[in-house]
């Protein structure tokens, strides 16, 4: 019996080429974790990403994550493990398959007051789906390709691996691998999200496909999980086929035409007044890959309780959560979408009414902004801003956007349609510049814009000059009101309204006025200063012609506040009397 020839490998190049084979571009770090690793990396062509903070590269790592809808990687030493796990919470709330890896503890010195380390392992329970330690080299094979299932199924999102050693030193270990490893060392099933189409039960699409067209006044609200399982075009022929509207979630922006004839817009408490009103209306909400939490529902009030619901996900402990589900489907949205346009038998009788009764909601939502959308004021409205990104964005461009305003903005005010993708902070202000670095490393020749404000383009403003280190070029546009105006109410109320608030009071919300065009340009960056809002078309293609990270320093107005939502409560009033 001949025995199977077996070749040594080191862990640190048994990593290299797993991420090589599962078609990893970038990876994302601080040093020093897992040097001899990251090596081999660029031996075999991948571009490792040296960032200012751990909490930036797992910011990276999530935009490049969720734009090829792959395993975005991240690395940091023990020192730095609990920064990076602290910029894995947006990535846990999106559903964003990141993969952390970590220098760790070692049995000999555990304990004993190492220098600079602490037990950091229990801190990724509550942020990953998988946290899992490695302790010999030789488990290395079945781990690694275990954490990108567990980032990848079901419902994606972040898993962390830590490594024995500060720095990761089991790496330096050998494993002996025959043919059959090396040929597993990455499994194709899992580069790209969904790696198992989940079908639907067909008696539940049945029973779903008849109470849709039993129902005068249905919506549709599509979450992030329709743009993670690819499903724009499948929730296009549903919409057309059953003349369903389509609200969307913020994660699910721009997974439906927003000027076609369906789209009534975002929903809940970012959101546009059309969409709060359909789904108000309506007597059927159907939610596609959504948590159907807090902002998406403005706080569970849409739809109102007592309101059919119909749920698809494809992680049924989400099905029913916050609202009884008349029909609870678990199954990938692109195989649902599928199934219930094959199984209604057309645009009801009578459905008209509500198509145009919705439409009516859109056409009156427009006409009612179209004089901010347009306007000529300077300091720039953030609606003309939004106005000028819509009309700037490739069609198969990437918009990369901040929590806060930015995100209230970005859903009321910018059109997206599908060939463009959309993605942003589920929260953590300062997300999105870091996240449109990775972005671009995804996106290649595509154009990634990010937007952002003042308040979250100071959270990490170093990474400007990662980017032009590493020739990752996002066309940044900071609306600079210079202030977190977000905030403004609350100070001025609680430092007795807005006439009474002391000089103490203004330097809890107000900043002091910074050229952050200056400050980018001395960064590397190409960089640009907008009073005038003629002027923003023509500096949007310069930024895009540059060549490099390019800054877009618009001077707005920090009183221009975003609507209410329309049926919900004031963001501003709610928060004081938190």
């Amino acid at each position: 019996m001949t025995s199977t020839p077996t070749t040594s490998i080191t862990g640190s190049r048994y990593l290299a080429e797993a991420l090589q084979a599962g078609a990893t571009t970038h990876v994302f770090m601080v040093p020093t974790v897992a040097v001899t690793a990251l090596a081999e990396m660029d031996a075999l062509g991948i571009v490792g990403v040296m960032t200012h903070g751990e909490k930036a590269a797992a910011y990276m790592a999530d935009g490049y994550a969720r734009v090829k809808r792959s395993p975005g990687f991240c690395f940091a030493q023990t020192i730095g493990s609990a920064n990076l796990a602290a910029g894995l919470r947006d990535a846990y709330m999106a559903g964003s398959p990141v993969v952390a890896i970590t220098g760790g503890t070692s049995p000999q010195t555990r304990r004993k007051g190492v220098y600079q380390e602490i037990e950091d392992f229990p801190i990724y329970e509550a942020l990953t789906k998988y946290n899992m330690q490695l302790d010999d080299v030789a488990r290395l094979p079945d781990l690694l390709r275990q954490t990108v299932r567990e980032a990848m199924t079901g419902a994606p999102g972040p898993v962390h691996l830590e490594l024995q050693g500060v720095v990761g030193t089991v790496l330096a270990g050998t494993l002996e691998l025959d043919e059959a490893g090396r040929a597993i060392m990455s499994e194709e099933r899992y580069r790209v999200a969904p790696p198992f189409r989940v079908r639907p039960e067909r008696a539940a699409i049945a029973e779903a496909a008849a109470l849709i067209t039993r129902s005068q006044r249905p919506v549709v609200v599509a979450g992030g999980g329709v743009r993670m399982s690819g499903a724009q075009e499948q929730l296009a022929a549903f919409a057309e086929k059953a003349g369903v509207p389509v609200a969307t979630s913020l994660n699910g922006k721009g997974t439906v035409d927003e000027r076609g004839p369906y789209a009534v817009g975002v929903v809940g408490a970012s959101s546009r007044k059309s969409a709060n009103q359909t789904v108000g209306q309506a007597d059927l909400v159907i939610f596609i890959g959504t948590r159907t939490g807090s902002q998406v529902t403005d706080g569970w009030r849409l739809p109102a309780h007592g309101t059919q619901v119909i749920q698809i996900d494809i992680d049924p402990t989400q099905l029913g959560r916050n609202y009884p589900n008349a029909v609870s489907i678990q199954a990938d949205a692109a195989e649902a979408l599928e199934a219930l346009t094959e199984a209604v038998s057309g645009v009801p009788d009578g459905r008209s009414a509500w198509l145009t009764e919705t439409a009516g909601y859109v056409t009156a939502w427009r006409e009612q902004d179209a004089g901010l959308l347009g306007s000529t004021a300077s300091p720039v409205r953030p609606e003309r801003l939004c106005r000028e990104i819509t009309e700037f964005l490739p069609g198969d461009g990437v918009l990369v956007v901040d929590t806060g305003h930015s995100g209230i903005w970005s859903a009321s005010m910018i059109d997206l349609r599908p060939g463009q993708t959309f993605i942003r902070a589920g929260g953590s202000l300062g997300w999105a510049l870091p996240a449109s670095i990775g972005a671009k490393a995804a996106a290649g020749d595509r154009t990634v814009v990010c937007f952002t404000g003042d308040g979250g383009f100071y959270y990490h403003l170093a990474e400007v000059e990662t980017a032009i280190r590493h020739g990752l070029a996002p066309i940044v546009v900071v609306n600079n009101n210079v202030s977190l105006s977000q905030d403004m109410k609350i100070f001025q109320s609680s430092w007795g309204g807005a006439g009474k608030i002391t000089e103490a009071g203004d330097r809890m919300w107000r900043f002091t006025d910074v050229d952050l065009a200056s400050v980018a340009r001395q960064l590397g960056a190409w960089s640009v200063r907008v009073d005038d809002p003629a002027d923003l078309a023509g500096a949007l293609k310069e930024a895009q012609q540059a060549g490099r990270a390019a800054v877009l320093d618009v001077r707005t107005e920090a009183e221009a506040l975003p609507a209410v939502p329309f049926g919900g409560r004031d963001f501003y009033a709610a928060a004081d009397e938190s």
